[in-house]
């Protein structure tokens, strides 16, 4: 397989996996291409290598600028603006967790304390199957919290190290 045949591979496959994640594709894609670039792209360039419009390269930079998967550089004497993703690969893993915990399983941890407050009769069916269920999701996301913080707040080889431990 040639170069250019493996970025192209390599794009593809993680706009496919950014999906399934619940990440725009094309922010998934402009994401792998920042990622295996060995200098920082313009937004032209990235339009030409992807093949995408300015207003969804812009829109997508600038949503990878948010997640803080991505940052913005100018160049002494130019008025193009460059964009570089971050190259380690476990910082990137933890500002995705970080992101998608902010977006997704602080506000479901929210709701949930609130349900976490319906009161009802116990020996009523209704209710109890309700309570049950909103104290098991309950548990299961204070635990997943839990588990995320100690990952955004570990180094790569002591949060493996750990894991692994639990696997044995």
């Amino acid at each position: 397989m040639e170069l250019a045949e493996g970025k192209q591979k390599f794009i593809e496959s993680w706009g496919r996996l950014g999906s399934e994640w619940g990440v725009n594709r094309t922010m998934a894609q402009v994401h792998a291409l920042l990622l295996i670039a060995p200098e920082p792209l313009t937004t032209e360039e990235v339009m030409e290598q992807l093949n995408i419009s300015r207003g969804n390269a812009n829109m997508t930079l600038r949503d990878l600028i948010n997640w803080g998967l991505v940052e913005k550089q100018h160049k002494p004497g130019e008025r193009k603006e460059y964009f570089f993703a971050e190259k380690d690969i476990w910082t990137v893993a933890r500002q995705v967790a970080r992101e998608r915990k902010k977006r997704e399983l602080d506000p479901m941890l929210k709701v949930l304390n609130e349900l976490s407050a319906v009161e009802g009769d116990q020996n009523d069916k209704e209710f109890a199957a309700f309570n049950k269920s909103i104290t098991d999701i309950h548990k299961l996301a204070r635990n997943s919290d839990k588990m995320m913080e100690t990952m955004l707040k570990a180094d790569e080889s002591w949060f493996w190290g750990s894991i692994l431990k639990i696997f044995k």
